[in-house]
């Protein structure tokens, strides 16, 4: 397709300028309504698959999806949370890390950024949302990462802080494993083989194993008094989740940690004394208005460990970052 662009000589600057025209894309070798199918094609397909059926150069095809993004982003418009869950993803070896955050009322990331997960780089979040839709933030959810909780106070004192059921149940799935493990290096080397091999037994529920899974985890359960402590204290715990008063839940706590005693399960109680340090923003789930969607942060995780497969090779952050603010929006 050949067209006519008119050139302008502009008396004020001296330079020669050309007419733009709204419907081409950033190059002008492509249409913006081709670069919006490609773009569109780059969402359930690889960039090589998308450049060897179109005969365009990969590069080509990575420029008009992320033309394609940026215009996702332009209509979906600037964000205004009240619910936000914060969490921080590896982009590549040597804890080199980058923050995640999400709109948990509207399933959707609205920013991505920061040089690591400390403070000051949780502040530049803080920083481009301004202090105005700081001061209507309502909820922030978080892992127990102090950093994250002490930018969050000091931007957003007026929020209340939740502790995410995730990390602390992976908390307590890792006192668990450290159980286990203490369990194998007591026993003699002939004795071990019937722990070896079920550690993903022990740290799964029981109603999410098979009949299979039921039967080795009964027969684990039965020869060693240890595991089956811990594991049953383990199982119990979940209905910590289920109060409405803190009171209820502060009670339940109490009695979870008398059970400890002359268990000999040292992980569990250094697993107490944090939640102790921590009981306020863990025992806010309690709380109606607190009751959000905390799923959709891991759900987020797993479309970015995605991303990052697909996209394996690529150094581009910026494509990085519109991938992982675009991922949960609704193409066009």
């Amino acid at each position: 397709m050949e067209v006519e662009l008119r050139r302008v000589d502009c008396r004020g600057c001296g330079a020669v300028k050309s007419e733009s025209l709204s419907w081409l894309g950033r190059s002008s070798f492509y249409t913006k309504r081709f670069a919006f199918y490609v773009g569109k094609r780059c969402q359930n397909s690889t960039m090589e698959e998308v450049a060897k059926e179109l005969h365009l150069n990969w590069r080509t095809v990575k420029n008009m999806e992320m033309d394609y993004m940026r215009e996702k982003l332009r209509r979906i418009g600037k964000p205004a949370p009240r619910v936000i869950g914060l969490d921080e993803i590896s982009i590549k070896k040597g804890h080199h890390y980058r923050i995640v955050v999400s709109d948990l009322e509207r399933g959707r990331a609205i920013w991505f950024g920061g040089k690591d997960r400390s403070e000051e780089s949780m502040d530049l979040f803080w920083e481009e949302l301004g202090p105005q839709k700081a001061k209507k933030m309502r909820l922030v959810v978080m892992d127990m990462w102090e950093a994250f909780e002490n930018s969050a106070v000091k931007n957003a004192p007026q929020a209340a802080i939740l502790y995410d059921k995730f990390h602390v149940m992976k908390k307590l799935g890792e006192a668990m494993d450290e159980v286990r493990r203490q369990e194998t290096r007591d026993l003699p080397k002939e004795e071990r083989t019937y722990i070896k091999g079920n550690r993903y037994i022990l740290l799964s529920r029981q109603k999410n194993l098979d009949l299979k899974g039921r039967k080795r985890l009964k027969t684990l359960l039965a020869a060693n008094k240890c595991l089956n402590a811990a594991y049953i204290l383990k199982e119990s715990f979940s209905q910590l989740w289920g109060y409405k008063y803190p009171a209820c839940a502060k009670r339940f706590l109490d009695n979870w940690k008398s059970s400890l005693k002359g268990q000999k399960l040292k992980p569990y109680e250094e697993f107490v004394q944090m939640l102790e340090r921590h009981w306020e923003g863990i025992v806010a789930h309690c709380k109606p208005e607190n009751k959000v969607p905390l799923g959709f942060v891991e759900g987020l995780n797993n479309k970015i460990r995605v991303i990052q497969r697909r996209a394996y090779g690529l150094r581009d952050e910026e494509y990085l970052r519109l991938k992982v603010l675009t991922c949960a929006l609704p193409d066009f």
